[in-house]
């Protein structure tokens, strides 16, 4: 008689995804960090085995289901480890961003009200100690690295192997303690609070659930449009942007579970760059800031080349330009004779050049999180690294849109994944999404619940689009940034934003305006390429202030505002502009974590600047297009 296999009821988890592979290929590398400046690699074996002990390790300490533990770290195993070991154990995964300074950090964990804190290193629990006492609910802080904690006296602290070892005990105790909870699980369970940025406001913690994390993960398993093919073993991932923000944990985490490919964990984000060299991925995200560092690295070196080597960027980025009309004329697809003309570019330029910033590899790059200019999406497509942008975000699980392979339009953020709905909002062009990665809510916040997902589930996003060729979204702005000038006028400023930034010479741009007879902007100089520019035209310079307010770089922000005012309608012109003569952070509260100007805290800490533009004083380093320098962009 053959027996009747039952189908299995299980909820999908991400812990269900790990243990499977370990299953299937336990000696297989599921990721690699360096240790003494050298690889290592972790199996799946050795993963699944660390999120169990992780999960244990919770529950021997307490920890109930829907209880909240938070992580706050750079990128390192740990990182994963912990999120599959907490959820495992039905608990709530809390990301913090490790520049979060400690007024922040304290408001994070009073708010989600985390009973555990896992912190990577002195730093983050120095600042976990100094608001301690504001977060009542808090019962122990997991530290990762011993160095400088280990002699501190605190009753609440715990080296992270003594956590581990608990973990093996209540293992070894009760061996079946976390698959059972495991079995108890539920699609609407709560899995991670994800924190948005807070550009306008206190961070609100988005909840997204098992079935929530499962429809993504199935969009990135599947292609989707995100990737085609598939992901697979084969495919190399780096892993560098913050984990606690919900496109690298879906890039990261995400996609290693559901497809087997191999994090490579960057040692800092400053060391993305050298890291990318060594790593050589074959698929990659990043947010514009990313990108256009890596354009500025480009030109920069090649600024210092010798005129044999400029020759020859010259002569092949100008076939590049060619390959790159064509390809985009044929939705992102090689003709024949684009695909010779790349094959000897490839020869004389783009290997070497791809190699160089780490792309030789690379079969799938993406940009999202925020506008990128179609100027730095177009200089990678003339060395054959074609960017797709995509569109998603915290509220849906990072799931909206994306250009897929073949079907690009550039300037867009593409079409809407399979089973995702979209349309635009009647009256104000706002982008609705509505699909099963929709969150389940704001953490402790109806009212704001109410306001971002409607009773029929579609997901007011808050930004405004438009159609292109009736299938693809082009991100107008924020809503809440749209700028009305005196005269009526409706001004997107993140495109002019993009435009500034497009130059290698400038970092941060904020154009402001609204019921402003005339625009006016905010500068941030690239200090690596300004500084080497004012070194190639010798003329010295001490700080980043004393940079910022050298005449001549101010004629030089001056050039690139005139190109751009060249290439817009005059009512969006840039009439004047002033200089921000420091480096913008997160940890100061000028930038969101995911580098992202907050335009209302800047507007305030700057105002000086702004209203020196329109009271007339003009007496702050900066220019007046109206008195305009006769300095191009090729002339500098």
């Amino acid at each position: 008689m053959t027996a009747v296999i039952e189908p299995t009821t299980q909820t999908w988890t991400l812990a269900q995804e790990i243990r499977a592979w370990a299953e299937r290929t336990p000696d297989a590398v599921s990721m690699r960090a360096k240790r003494f400046g050298i690889w290592q690699d972790i199996t799946w074996a050795d993963y699944a085995d660390q999120l169990d002990l992780v999960g244990h390790a919770c529950l021997a300490l307490g920890m109930q289901p829907g209880d909240r533990v938070a992580v706050h770290s750079e990128n390192r195993p740990e990182w994963l480890f912990a999120d599959a070991g907490i959820t495992a154990a039905r608990g709530i995964t809390v990301g913090l961003y490790p520049t979060n300074p400690a007024p922040e950090v304290g408001y994070l964990l009073a708010d989600s009200g985390a009973r555990i804190l896992i912190a990577e290193d002195q730093e983050q629990v120095d600042k976990a100690l100094l608001i301690e006492a504001e977060c009542p609910d808090l019962e122990w802080i997991v530290f990762l690295d011993n160095r400088g904690v280990t002699t501190m006296d605190h009753p609440k602290l715990m080296p992270w192997q003594a956590f581990i070892d608990r973990g093996r005990v209540h293992r070894e105790a009760h061996p079946h303690a976390l698959k059972d909870l495991g079995a108890t699980a539920q699609p609407d369970d709560v899995v991670t609070l994800v924190y948005t940025s807070g550009t306008t406001g206190p961070p609100k913690g988005a909840m997204l659930t098992n079935a929530n994390v499962q429809f993504a993960s199935n969009v990135i398993a599947n292609g989707g449009g995100l990737y085609e093919p598939p992901p697979n073993p084969s495919d190399v991932l780096l892993s560098y942007l913050p984990l606690c923000h919900v496109a690298e944990r879906a890039v990261t985490t995400w996609t290693n579970a559901v497809s087997g490919a191999v994090v490579h964990f960057a040692e800092s984000i400053d060391t993305v760059t050298i890291n990318l060299r060594e790593v050589q991925p074959t698929l990659f995200f990043a947010v514009p800031r990313i990108w256009e560092k890596l354009k500025a690295g480009v030109e920069v070196r090649m600024s210092a080349a010798s005129f044999l080597k400029k020759l020859n960027y010259r002569i092949w980025m100008g076939v590049g330009k060619g390959i790159a009309d064509s390809m985009l004329a044929n939705g992102g697809k090689h003709t024949l004779w684009s695909r010779i003309r790349y094959a000897f570019g490839y020869v004389f330029l783009y290997r070497a050049l791809r190699e160089r910033i780490g792309m030789s590899k690379v079969r799938s790059a993406t940009s999202a999180a925020a506008p990128i200019s179609p100027e730095v999406l177009y200089f990678f497509f003339t060395m054959g690294v074609v960017i797709n942008e995509l569109y998603g975000m915290t509220e849906n699980s990072a799931v909206a849109t994306s250009n897929r392979a073949c079907r690009i339009k550039l300037g867009t953020v593409g079409e809407p994944h399979p089973d995702v709905e979209l349309k635009l909002a009647d009256g104000t062009n706002e982008i609705l999404t509505r699909h099963p990665g929709s969150f389940a809510g704001y953490w402790n916040r109806p009212d704001a619940t109410a306001e971002t997902l409607d009773s029929d589930g579609w997901l007011h996003t808050g930004d405004v689009g438009e159609w292109v060729d009736g299938t693809h979204i082009k991100i107008v702005d924020r809503i809440k940034d749209i700028i009305i000038t005196a005269g009526g006028k409706n001004i997107s400023p993140s495109e002019l934003e993009n435009a500034l930034k497009a130059s290698p010479f400038i970092r941060e741009a904020m154009v402001v305006g609204d019921q402003q007879p005339y625009l006016v902007a905010l500068i941030g100089i690239e200090e690596d390429t300004v500084g080497g520019w004012a070194q190639s035209k010798r003329i010295a310079y001490s700080t980043y202030r004393d940079l910022s307010e050298r005449e001549e770089v101010l004629q030089l922000v001056q050039g690139i505002i005139a190109g751009v005012n060249e290439r817009t309608a005059r009512v969006e012109n840039i009439r004047k502009f002033r200089m921000i003569t420091k480096a913008l952070d997160h940890e100061d509260g000028d930038l969101t974590a995911t580098q992202k100007v907050k335009r209302s805290a800047l507007a305030k800490s700057l105002a000086a600047l702004i209203d020196d533009m329109y009271s007339g004083r003009d007496e702050l380093p900066g220019g007046d297009q109206s008195k305009i320098i006769a300095v191009t962009t090729a002339e500098v």
